[in-house]
């Protein structure tokens, strides 16, 4: 079997084929990044051997046009988290960097940590469609709360701020009394400034809340198991579906864990047995399980109790680790609270 390693860009898809029991290099192949590139790269892989798997650098809108052709012709494709070709080029005997030395790092990154336990990638359909307008809200968000920040800066020069709680300019009732407020006093420079900016704020704000109720209708229709699940909120739920794109990808909660960085990693050394959190994985994936797990932790009083005795048992800051670790366990197959278990609610309907 040959692993053929991709380094996608956005007009150039550098290819390398590796010998899956030598980790020899077979040959290299660059090709534009259209379809007819794509058409190119198929006929170079044939001519290589009837028995290959293809391993994509995972870099979302980049490497989505080779994918979507490689899964339509019939490959097999699995996709590699960037993180996971450092090591493969800090042990290459080939120094520099190159897009040939790139995709000869995602060759043998794949093997080395198996083809087998990769995510496979798949056609992405609706949940591509969650993810393109929760990141879109997300972004409205970030947008907001910027010119928020920049709002209370001029409501405090001008002293007319002083009395607003935080968090209070995500309301309509207090941007309308902002505005009012505004509207009574000199028409100064910064007071335009602030009116253009809590004119912004409200629009930003109704457009939000419009994707948020087109975001839980899609939930609804998708994975209703999932907002059934104490602390799992459609925003949280549209953000494990959208990222996840597939739980049938994962062939236990252990993969799924350990893609999304909440599994434990062992950190043990002579007598010494601990693990510790993992760092890497999808984070917007680590991401939603946090939020989850907390928000069941508040919530939930079975999640709760699973807390408490963990805590008892010599677990401190819960609010920080505990719920990750209830949220890992879980994950793992452990003996957690059942509706926390992830993979299954994720793939489970409701009778």
């Amino acid at each position: 079997m040959i692993v053929i390693g991709a380094d996608p860009h956005k007009r150039t898809h550098t290819l390398v084929a590796v010998d899956a029991a030598t980790g020899e290099q077979r040959s290299c192949e660059t090709v534009k990044a259209t379809p007819a590139g794509s058409e190119t790269a198929l006929g170079w892989a044939r001519g290589l051997g009837s028995e290959r798997v293809w391993a994509v650098e995972d870099c979302r809108h980049v490497s989505g046009r080779l994918e979507r052709a490689l899964i339509a012709a019939g490959e097999r494709v699995v996709r590699v988290a960037p993180k996971l070709m450092a090591g493969a080029r800090r042990g290459s005997r080939e120094r520099g960097k190159s897009d040939p030395i790139d995709a000869l790092a995602v060759a043998r990154a794949a093997l080395r940590e198996g083809v087998e336990n990769l995510p496979v990638a798949v056609l992405e359909g609706e949940s591509l469609d969650l993810r393109l307008l929760l990141d879109h809200r997300d972004d409205l968000v970030a947008q907001r709360s910027d010119e928020q920040r920049r709002l209370r800066w001029h409501l405090h020069a001008l002293e007319l701020g002083d009395d607003i709680p935080a968090g209070a300019l995500d309301r309509s009732v207090w941007i309308d009394r902002v505005g009012r407020r505004l509207g009574r006093q000199p028409q100064s420079a910064r007071v335009g400034i602030a009116r253009e900016l809590v004119r912004s704020i409200a629009a930003k704000t109704r457009r939000a809340r419009e994707l948020e109720r087109e975001i839980t209708g899609l939930v609804a229709n998708q994975a209703p198991q999932l907002l059934q699940q104490p602390g799992c909120g459609p925003l949280t739920a549209a953000k494990l579906v959208g990222e996840i794109a597939g739980a049938g990808r994962f062939r236990t909660d252990a993969q799924l864990a350990r893609t999304a960085g909440v599994a434990p990693l062992p950190a043990s050394s002579g007598r010494t047995d601990r693990h510790r959190l993992d760092r890497g994985g999808n984070r917007q994936l680590n991401c939603a399980f946090h939020r989850w797990a907390v928000n069941a932790g508040i919530h939930d009083p079975e999640t709760a109790a699973y807390l408490a005795r963990k805590q008892a048992k010599g677990r401190t800051g819960w609010k920080h680790c505990a719920a990750s670790n209830a949220t890992s366990h879980a994950a793992l197959g452990g003996s957690s609270t059942p509706q926390t278990q992830p993979r299954a609610a994720l793939t489970r309907r409701p009778p």
